[in-house]
C-alpha cells in the first residue's frame, strides 16, 4: 500500500493544488485520485489536512443548468421567507429565531 507524500503547510510544490484552489481557479479535480497531502500544525489538537490534486489533469468546472440554477433561486428564497408573516425578509431567516426578527421580537430589540 502506498503513502501519499505529506507537505508542511505552505511548502507544496508548483503544480499541485487543493479543492478550493482548483474551484477558485475554475477547475475540478476530474475523478482523478489524491497525490498528497498538505498538513498545517496546531497547538492542542491534531494537524488540519488538505489533499492535493494535479493542476495539468484538473478540468474545467461543468456550467449550472437552468433547472440547477432555478432550484438554486427557490431554495434560496426559502431560506428568507418567514414561517410566521410570510415575507420575505430580504435575509436568511436565523436558524435560532426561527422568524424574521420583527416577527421574533415585536415590541422592539430584544
Amino acid at each position: 500500500m502506498a503513502t501519499l507524500p505529506v507537505y508542511r503547510w505552505r511548502l507544496a510544490p508548483d503544480g499541485l493544488a487543493t479543492r478550493r484552489q482548483l474551484r477558485a481557479a475554475g477547475l475540478r479535480p476530474g475523478g482523478q485520485d489524491v497525490v498528497a497531502q498538505l498538513e498545517r500544525p496546531r497547538r492542542r489538537r491534531g494537524p488540519l489536512i488538505a489533499y492535493l490534486y494535479r493542476i495539468d489533469r484538473a478540468r474545467p468546472v461543468r456550467p449550472m443548468t437552468p433547472a440547477q440554477a432555478a432550484a438554486l433561486d427557490r431554495a434560496n428564497a426559502a431560506r428568507r421567507t418567514c414561517p410566521a408573516c410570510l415575507t420575505d425578509a430580504g435575509y436568511v431567516i436565523p436558524s435560532s429565531l426561527g422568524m424574521c426578527v420583527p416577527c421574533a421580537y415585536p415590541e422592539g430589540t430584544p
